[in-house]
This record gives structure tokens, C-alpha cells and sequence, in this order.
């Protein structure tokens, strides 16, 4: 890796932390880049995820006024997710790496699609939110173990999904949604990523670039990032998923 290539990692670690912390889908800024400058898609799958964990933690950590009194909720969720975490690991790991490239191209798509959609996600939300269960039930924790594995498997995009699960079964407000939506991709990030340090092929130079790139984004994310224009945000996010997209098919 140059100099210049990993300067761009570091600028796309940056701008995803940012991400992750607003909107969710920071991993199609910084995979698609990690494509780019030639690592395979599965070591740039591993790579982006324990790049990401430090960013995730920033997130989190910048919202703390928003988790008070969701330790009990956390700490409940945060199980399933760590278990469909692990469990999206090992698919990763285990499934033909062909197959990887195959359903990543999918999953990337569905990824921009849900970016698109959140605005009309979050009016219905909002609507539903009167009607809420209280403690999600165990509809929430099923889905938000789903929303585990396929974080696990590849992460982008995941943000959404957790935002849509937990705005639809809590009566919360949307910025306390999106504070625990924070701690659990945190969780997702961080057991994949002990997986894979332990027995995956890791380009440890990419994580250092995404790593120093997403604590700093994921801290200005979580402190400015309510005033950046989210439809600039997300027009950025589905334009880099195509290039991703394009990359696979055509890289």
C-alpha cells in the first residue's frame, strides 16, 4: 500500500465513522475504497470490520446522554446482536469466498435501497411509535439477532436495519433510537472483528488507516454530525455502494 492509498483509506475511515454515527452505512465509503487500491473482498470485509470498532466506540461513546437508562434494553439486545455477530463471522469465514463476492454485490444494493428509503422508514416510524411495545418483546430481539448476522457477515448498512427495528418496537424517541442503535453495532463490529483477528487473513495496514480515520469521524459524527444535510450524507453512500457494485463485477 502507498502513501497516497493509505492516506485515502484514512480519509474514507474518517467520513464513514461520521457516518455510522448519524446515519449508519459508513462500510460503503470505506469497503468500496479498500477495493479499490487491490485487496480481495474478503480481507476487505475482515479488514473494514476491526478498522471500524474504534469509530463504532467513538459513536457510542458521543451519545452518552442519550443511553441514560437503556442499560437494561442494552444489555438484553446487545446478547442477541453479539450472537448473530459471531454467528455472521463464521459464514463469512467458512462460506466459499466466491460466494461472498456473489452475495456482497446483493447485499450492497439492499444497503443503498435502505439509504434511499429511510426518510419514508422514519415517517412511518414515527407513526407506529404510538402503538410501540414498551421492551421491544421478542420479536425486537429476533430481529435485532438477524440484524446481528448479517452485520457480521458484512456490515454495511446494518445502522438502518437496527434504527428501523428499534424505532418500530420501542417507544422512544428517535435520537435515543438511534444512541442504542450505535451500542449494538458496536457489539456487532467488535465480535467480528475478535474473530477474525483470531483466525482470519487481516491486512492489518488498512486497519490501522480506517482505524485512525474512524475515531476521528465517528467523534465529530456523534458531536456535529446532526447538522450535516443527511440527503448530502446519503446521495454520497448509494453513488459509492454503485461504485462498490461496479468494482466487483468489473474489478
Amino acid at each position: 500500500m502507498t502513501g497516497w492509498e493509505l492516506a485515502a483509506v484514512c480519509v474514507a475511515g474518517m467520513v464513514a465513522g461520521a457516518i455510522n454515527a448519524v446515519v449508519g452505512s459508513g462500510s460503503l465509503i470505506t469497503f468500496p475504497t479498500l477495493l479499490a487500491i487491490g485487496i480481495d473482498p474478503v480481507t476487505a470485509n475482515v479488514s473494514n470490520t476491526i478498522g471500524l470498532v474504534p469509530g463504532s466506540f467513538t459513536a457510542a461513546y458521543g451519545y452518552r446522554p442519550e443511553l441514560r437508562g437503556q442499560r437494561e434494553r442494552l444489555l438484553r439486545l446487545g446478547l442477541a446482536s453479539a450472537l448473530g455477530a459471531l454467528a455472521g463471522g463464521i459464514l463469512l469465514l467458512f462460506l466459499d469466498p466466491s460466494v461472498f463476492q456473489v452475495v456482497v454485490i446483493a447485499l450492497i444494493a439492499l444497503a443503498c435501497v435502505l439509504v434511499l428509503v429511510q426518510p419514508r422508514l422514519n415517517r412511518w416510524l414515527a407513526e407506529r411509535r404510538e402503538h410501540a411495545h414498551p421492551h421491544g418483546g421478542l420479536e425486537l430481539w429476533f430481529g435485532v439477532l438477524a440484524a446481528g448476522i448479517y452485520g457480521g457477515y458484512f456490515g454495511a448498512a446494518q445502522g438502518v436495519l437496527l434504527i428501523g427495528l428499534l424505532g418500530s418496537f420501542l417507544d422512544d424517541h428517535l435520537q435515543r433510537v438511534n444512541a442504542a442503535k450505535n451500542v449494538l453495532a458496536l457489539i456487532v463490529n467488535a465480535v467480528a472483528a475478535a474473530l477474525f483477528i483470531v483466525v482470519a487473513d487481516v491486512n492489518w495496514l488498512a486497519v490501522a488507516g480506517v482505524a485512525l480515520g474512524a475515531v476521528a469521524g465517528g467523534f465529530l459524527g456523534a458531536r456535529v454530525g446532526r447538522r450535516i444535510p443527511v440527503p448530502v450524507l446519503r446521495g454520497i453512500i448509494v453513488c459509492v455502494g454503485v461504485a462498490a457494485i461496479f468494482v466487483l463485477v468489473y474489478g
